[in-house]
């Protein structure tokens, strides 16, 4: 077994990763449902992107956002299950110094686009609603792109400093981290030295990035609800509001794990470590796998694309 005990580090080579505190027993019974979670991510995703390029009933600002999403959710989920299964399966704990802050980048950095990306998908379902007849001439392709790398950049800008502020820090107790990744807060509180920099940093970003987004997607929704219970029909009614059904979905299962295991690890000391863990694990993996069977439940033309393929094969 590997020993865990504190050790003096001035400036580690490596970090260890315990995998989840108090359950080592049974991290090969928690890699299934992990595991099952992140095939189901790749397949579903990989299928959201095939279909989207070679549908051309599917080249719209909607289905573009949502490709955008299907990238993003496979790097973070990447970005953690290999390592996680390492851990898990052949008791590989170390992480390279390097590797454990370029992981912590692409967790993160990732994590703000996503968010970024269901603003935009927000914003599509405002105009398509409330502005249906300027949608393709607001919408523009040219539109699309620029408001992915938006996303993309602020994202990439916004987390930058986190790897830096970690770097510069001395570790002269242990190398040893409490979790299954090398998630931002749990490698700081590692270091010998005054982390407040990088507390109040890290707490004013995800205010930025959560705050702001769910602000502006809670206008738009605010706006796409009066616009519709002016409709003159029911049935009218409901025909747009189900066409808002799967965005609504996505965010849900993005922000509210999210939120719930930020809150849990900032302000709760009674929650205990290995919940606090497994609750961080989900909101990484749940979100990849749920999207793509969500938007393919509950998108029309993604559901007949998906047949039209699986016939087409089978014919």
């Amino acid at each position: 077994m590997l020993d865990f005990n504190s050790t003096a580090f001035a400036s580690p080579s490596t970090f260890i990763l315990m995998g989840i505190p108090g359950l080592e027993d049974i991290h090969i019974w928690i890699s299934i449902p992990f595991f099952s979670m992140y095939i189901a991510a790749l397949v579903g995703n990989v299928l959201i992107l095939f279909i989207t390029k070679t549908e051309a009933v599917l080249h719209e600002p909607m289905f573009y956002f949502l490709s955008m999403l299907a990238i993003t959710d496979l790097i973070l989920s990447t970005s953690i299950l290999p390592k996680m299964l390492g851990i898990f399966w052949f008791k590989y704990h170390e992480i390279n110094f390097h590797g454990c802050l370029t992981q912590m980048f692409f967790i993160h950095a990732f994590s703000g686009v996503e968010s970024g990306l269901l603003v935009a998908m927000a914003l599509d379902r405002y105009v398509a609603i409330c502005n249906p007849l300027r949608h393709s001439s607001i919408l523009t392709n040219s539109v699309v792109t620029r408001v992915g790398i938006v996303a993309l950049l602020r994202g990439l800008v916004l987390m930058t400093p986190h790897p830096f502020l970690v770097r510069r820090w001395p570790y002269c107790r242990t190398n040893v981290v409490p979790h299954t990744y090398c998630e931002h807060m749990a490698v700081v509180k590692l270091a010998c030295a005054d982390i407040s920099i990088n507390s109040i940093y890290s707490l004013a970003v995800i205010i930025l990035i959560v705050g702001t987004d769910v602000a502006c997607i809670s206008l738009s929704y605010i706006q796409i609800l009066y616009t519709v219970f002016n409709l003159p029909s029911k049935d009218a009614r409901l025909k747009t509001l189900s066409t808002c059904g799967s965005h609504v979905c996505v965010i849900l299962t993005f922000y509210i794990p999210a939120l719930f295991s930020f809150l849990t690890h900032r302000f709760s000391k009674h929650i205990p470590q290995h919940i606090h863990i497994l609750l961080a694990n989900m909101y990484l993996l749940v979100p990849p796998m749920l999207n793509p069977i969500i938007y393919g439940v509950k998108t029309k033309q993604i559901r007949e694309s998906i047949v039209r393929l699986f016939v087409s094969k089978i014919n």
